[in-house]
This record gives C-alpha cells, sequence and structure tokens, in this order.
C-alpha cells in the first residue's frame, strides 16, 4: 500500500512542474522517497552533490566536471536525458545568474525532455526568477503510531543488546513519551528515543522532560514562545472550582482520543479578572494537572520595528506551538500585545490580531490556548465573540471559605502547619485581598519573624495584612467596574 507521501509527491510531479521543493533536514529520507516513486514511475533518478557532481542514483560513475552547480545544471541541460534529478543542499549556489539561467532553460525545455530538478535541503530560498515556475512539497511528519512502531524498533534492538532483558519504567510516561514525540522528524525522534533507554534502560518521566525540552529547542525561533518548567497542580490553586470542574470534565476528551469519544476537541479560555487573583496560576496548573507542557508567548519578543516581522513571528510561534501539541498554549495579559494601536502603529496590532483570529477558528491541532488579561477596556470585541474561546471565566477576589483556604496552602508551601493558625481571623482581616496579596502578607510576616527571632504566628501575619492597602482598595473605581462587566458576560471561576 502507498504512503501518503508517495501519493502527494507523483501527484505533484503528475502536475509537470519543472522544480520541486524540499525543504527538511531528512535528506536521507527524501532520496528514499524520490527512489520509491521513481521506480513506480519508472523513470531515472539522479542525484547531484558539490562533492560528488552528478551520478545516476544506485550507479557507479558520476559525470566528470559536474561538481560545482552551474556545470552540472548545463550537463543536465545539455544531455537529453529524462528522469529526477535530486540536487542537494543547492540553495548557496542559486544567487549565480548563471544558474539560475540554466534553471530556467531547463524548466522551458520541461515539455520537450521531461527532467525534473528536486532541490532538496534544510532550507532553501529561490530566487523570484525560479520561485514561480516551482512547487514546495513537505514530508509528512510521524504520527503517533508511526513513533510507537519507531519505539518498538528500538526497544527490539535494546533487548536484542541486552541478552533479552526488557527496559523497566513506566508505561504511563512511555505513552506520554510518544505523545510529545509527535511532530518532531523521525530521525530526531528515534534519537530521542534511543537516548532515553540507553541512559539508564528504563522509560521515565525525566525522559519525557528531557524529551520536551529537546523538541522546543528544535523547534525554537526568536525566543518569542517559552518552554515553561515551573508549572503546578490545582491543589496549589485556592477556589476557583466552577472552573477546576469545567477542565476536569474535558480533559480526557483533550488528552485522550477525542474523535473515538464522540467529543470536540476543547479549544481554550480566556481568563478574566483581578490582577493577582490566580489566572496565570490556574494556566500552570492546568498543563501540570493534564501532565501537558506550558508554552508561554512573550508578546514583548513577538514584536519588530520592520514590515511584516511582527505577523511572521507570530505565526512562527503557533506554528511551534502545533508541532509541541498536545500542549497548553499560555497567552498571558493578551490585552497588552493586542491593544489596538489604530494607525499609531502602522497597523501592525490590528494584523497580529487578525492571525491570532485565524489561526483560532482554523486550527485543528491539539493546542489548548489559555489566555488571561486584567482590563477588559483593552480587548478587542473580536476576540470576545461567541466562538473565540470555549468559555469566558471570571476569577473575582477570594471570598472568606476561599481565603482560608489559600492562606492554608501558602502556608503548607512554607513548611509551616496550617492547623497552627488561626485561619477563621486570617480570612476575616484580609477581605479584599487577593490570592497573590495573601501570599505577600506570608511572606513579609515570614521576614518579620525571623528579624525578631519568633516563630511565625496568626499575630504577625495579621499585623502585616492590617499594614496592606490591597488592590481593591487603591483601584476600587477599575475593580468595580470590572466586576460589573463581566456579571453579564462571563462565568464566575468559583
Amino acid at each position: 500500500m502507498r504512503d501518503a507521501d508517495e501519493l502527494a509527491f507523483s501527484a505533484l510531479l503528475g502536475s509537470r512542474f519543472p522544480v520541486i521543493v524540499v525543504e527538511t533536514p531528512e535528506e536521507a529520507r527524501a532520496l528514499h522517497l524520490a527512489e520509491r516513486v521513481a521506480n513506480l514511475q519508472e523513470t531515472a533518478l539522479y542525484g547531484w552533490s558539490v562533492t560528488a557532481g552528478i551520478r545516476r542514483v544506485n550507479g557507479r560513475d558520476a559525470a566528470a566536471g559536474t561538481g560545482p552547480l552551474a556545470d552540472a545544471l548545463r550537463h543536465i541541460l545539455t544531455t537529453p536525458a529524462a528522469g529526477l534529478y535530486a540536487l542537494l543542499d543547492p540553495y548557496p549556489f542559486l544567487e549565480d545568474p548563471v544558474c539560475q539561467r540554466y534553471v530556467r532553460e531547463i524548466a522551458m525545455g520541461h515539455t520537450r525532455c521531461a527532467r525534473t530538478l528536486v532541490l532538496v535541503g534544510a532550507r532553501i530560498t529561490l530566487p523570484p526568477e525560479i520561485q514561480r515556475m516551482s512547487a514546495s512539497f513537505s514530508l509528512a511528519l510521524p504520527t503517533a503510531a508511526d513513533i510507537r512502531r519507531i519505539f518498538r524498533e528500538e526497544i527490539d534492538l535494546w533487548v536484542a543488546q541486552h541478552d533479552g532483558r526488557k527496559p523497566a519504567g513506566d508505561a504511563e510516561a512511555a505513552e506520554s513519551l510518544v505523545q510529545h514525540l509527535v511532530g518532531m522528524y523521525q530521525d530526531d525522534a528515534r534519537r530521542l528515543l534511543r537516548q532515553a533507554l540507553r541512559s539508564d534502560g528504563s522509560i521515565t518521566w525525566d525522559d519525557v522532560a528531557v524529551a520536551l525540552r529537546q523538541k522546543h529547542h528544535a523547534l525554537e525561533g526568536g525566543g518569542v514562545l517559552q518552554l515553561q518548567t515551573d508549572m503546578e497542580k490545582f491543589a496549589a490553586v485556592g477556589g476557583q472550582a466552577r472552573l477546576k470542574r469545567w477542565l476536569d470534565r474535558r480533559r480526557e476528551a483533550f488528552v485522550g482520543d477525542a474523535e473515538a469519544l464522540g467529543l470536540d476537541v476543547p479549544r481554550g479560555i480566556l481568563l478574566l479578572g483581578v490582577q493577582g487573583g490566580g489566572k496565570s496560576l490556574a494556566a500552570k496548573a492546568i498543563a501540570g494537572s493534564w501532565g501537558l507542557p506550558l508554552l508561554r508567548l512573550d508578546f514583548g519578543a513577538l514584536y519588530n520595528k520592520y514590515h511584516g516581522e511582527t505577523e511572521r513571528n507570530l505565526r512562527g510561534a503557533l506554528e511551534t506551538a502545533g508541532a509541541m501539541a498536545p500542549c497548553v498554549l499560555w497567552m498571558d495579559e493578551i490585552e497588552k500585545g493586542l491593544a489596538s494601536g489604530g494607525d499609531g502603529d502602522g497597523g501592525v496590532s490590528r494584523r497580529v490580531l487578525a492571525t491570532l483570529l485565524t489561526w483560532m477558528s482554523e486550527r485543528r491541532g491539539r493546542v489548548f490556548m489559555v489566555a488571561t488579561a486584567n482590563d477588559i477596556s483593552g480587548l478587542p470585541p473580536e476576540l470576545l465573540r461567541k466562538g473565540r474561546f470555549d468559555e469566558i471565566f471570571f476569577v473575582d477576589l477570594p471570598g472568606e471559605a476561599v481565603r482560608r483556604e489559600i492562606f492554608a496552602i501558602h502556608l503548607a508551601k512554607r513548611r509551616r502547619d496550617p492547623a497552627r493558625f488561626d485561619l477563621e481571623a486570617l480570612a476575616a482581616a484580609a477581605v479584599g485581598f487577593s490570592g497573590a496579596e495573601i501570599e505577600q502578607a506570608i511572606v513579609a510576616s515570614l521576614y518579620e519573624a525571623h528579624a525578631v527571632r519568633q516563630e511565625l504566628s496568626t499575630a504577625l501575619v495579621l499585623a502585616e495584612i492590617r499594614g496592606t492597602k490591597p488592590l481593591s482598595v487603591v483601584r476600587a473605581e477599575e475593580v468595580r467596574a470590572l466586576r460589573a462587566w463581566a456579571a453579564e458576560r462571563t462565568v464566575l471561576a468559583d
């Protein structure tokens, strides 16, 4: 049975494009595909490199004097031999006007002698003179089934080299590793699987973390997308019960096989709320609880002074997120990145918004988007339209019961027994405090306790709370306006 790459490449050859560009670091795989298709179509396959010149694949002798690309192209033009000509790493030489002219003349004679130039390289940029007569072809990235096949091959090899002993490890970690290697080139995926097996003869969650870092490093461009390592679990998030329940209902559909379950893949949420309310913590907890990599889009690194570069940076970041799938894509303080600049920014913000909205509508991969925002006045109305997000949640200031929970979480985090503190009194004193302000009150009181050589106590924390003006007091009007807007338009997180 012919695979998808064979069918697509054969169809492209049938379209009679004289130049086909295969941009890939997997040179051997591209040549193997060209050889299979050439055999199926009963045509010759020739290869060229600057070190070996032109030679027929599986043939013995190279054409003399065809090392330089210009000489190789002249040979192809003047020798009436139909077939595929795979030119390896030709990019540096295509700026030569002589080479450009030879390519054009070969292309113009394509109908008389079916010679197809297949340009293979990790990076190929064509001059405009050649661009219009070319077509691009991309090798399919491996699916989960392909990765599992490669995994079995590497396990069999490892077992054969270790006297039949099978590798140890965690089955769940192994499946997670397979899922996270989807989207990588086959050679890279195989190397990472081999590294995981041969490091200690087992597959563990540490191997998953290593693979994620390697994958992100291979895909990363310009520092726009950062792989976050400081993830949390929902146990570290006080309150937000309605949000937690909503996410729990959708976890299996996103992490597992939604199609088999007859469900749509969850797409993402917008978390709107008061600063310090726990929106960023929730984004980290989604990734941590779902066992997924967390990618943070840095809007500061996104913008570029050159025309078109900002949108290109965003498209590249979104493509990287798609290649990292399944993952959580966190856009923190999205209103700052998409704030409308009118004509003052040359229309950049509008183009960035259009690029993002198109991706949100058309994406098919498992990328769960978590956008957080503090200021609704800075959010473009197009972003809030129904259907852009699965849901918009409002993260309000915590009520008394949630404040007790937050105090307990942060005391335990700092190795203090919450049972030794009057959580009722602390929660009652911290009316109007956000989660971040409660945490800071504990941090500040710990410094005070250290200074006076005392154990941390309820009295010290209460003193810190009473000496602090929370944001809900300092910016009361803004908080009231935000709450009023959210009351009719969002779902409460708690």
